[in-house]
């Protein structure tokens, strides 16, 4: 069974260079300017960070309990993930 979304046509004032970004990152997906711009639409409007991510992004902004990294721990940067 189809379903059939309704749409309705629309014009926008672009930057030349962000339309021909636009164009380009299309044809790199094998996608219409139109699709893309679309997928990029709903991505920014739908996506919403979950829990976690939320925390976190809580915890950067208030710089409680923030590593700083230094000379002495960026020498053994995979050591110092384990670390996190």
């Amino acid at each position: 069974m189809a379903t059939t979304t309704k749409r309705s046509a629309t014009s926008f004032r672009l930057p030349l260079y962000l339309l021909e970004g636009l164009k380009a990152e299309a044809k790199r997906q094998h996608r219409s300017v139109n699709n893309l711009v679309e997928v990029f639409l709903l991505e920014s409007l739908y996506h919403e960070p979950n829990a976690e991510t939320l925390a976190a992004m809580a915890e950067c902004r208030s710089g409680v309990e923030l590593d700083e990294l230094t000379d002495e721990n960026i020498d053994n940067l995979e050591e110092y993930i384990k670390t996190l």
